[in-house]
């Protein structure tokens, strides 16, 4: 059997990634690929019980190595126990972030640097990569309008971080797509969700 593809979405807060990971989801279902679509941290029932200790409010909350580990744990199981499987039984999968995002927001945002958090990596995921990872880029002003619109006055721990810290996330995930051209597609996401879509869909027409 043919393995399926493993499709990465990621961005900063109100990039609209589970809007998009959804949309391409039924874009290829139409066309007869079967899709399983998942987010990190979650995805499985002890990554989603991490996700819930990551963003949870309550508490003092974590230090950047404590993260990394925790989101290295998540998405071990993730790797282990949906994405692999899914994968080998020929499906596509299209997930709501990955291991970008540690490495964006623990590594760079977090100073924990780019080599920590790909050392848990290969330990904890083999080291898997997507085979494209689509960074959605938009500007804080339709970012911030997203997050408030989306999460009120209650965002999560990590949404909640001030400013300095999303503009040093969109920075690092800025390098990283810089760094690996040939595995990042990036899509501007200031437009509407179809405007967006069709340009995702354009993106990954090289899998197809």
């Amino acid at each position: 059997m043919k393995r399926g593809k493993f499709i990465a979405f990621e961005g900063g807060e109100g990039a609209g990634k589970s809007t998009q990971a959804r949309l391409l989801a039924q874009t290829l279902g139409a066309r007869g690929i079967d899709c399983v679509v998942t987010r990190e941290p979650g995805g499985t029932s002890g990554a989603e019980a991490i996700r819930a200790l990551l963003l949870g409010t309550d508490g003092e909350g974590w230090h950047a190595r404590a993260e990394a580990l925790l989101f290295a744990a998540a998405r071990s199981d993730h790797v282990e126990r949906k994405i692999l499987p899914a994968l080998d039984a020929g499906q596509w999968v299209i997930c709501d972030r990955f291991v970008d995002s540690s490495r964006a927001y623990q590594g760079g945002a977090g100073g924990l640097g780019d080599a920590d958090v790909m050392a848990l990596h290969r330990v904890g995921s083999h080291g898997l990569l997507p085979d494209l990872t689509v960074l959605i880029e938009v500007s804080p002003a339709i970012a911030a309008a997203r997050t408030s619109s989306r999460d009120g006055d209650r965002p999560d721990r990590i949404g909640g971080r001030d400013e300095a810290y999303h503009a040093r996330v969109a920075a690092a995930f800025a390098q990283l797509a810089d760094a690996e051209p040939d595995r990042f597609a990036r899509v501007d996401g200031d437009g509407s969700a179809d405007q967006v879509a069709e340009a995702v869909f354009a993106a990954i027409a090289q899998l197809l």
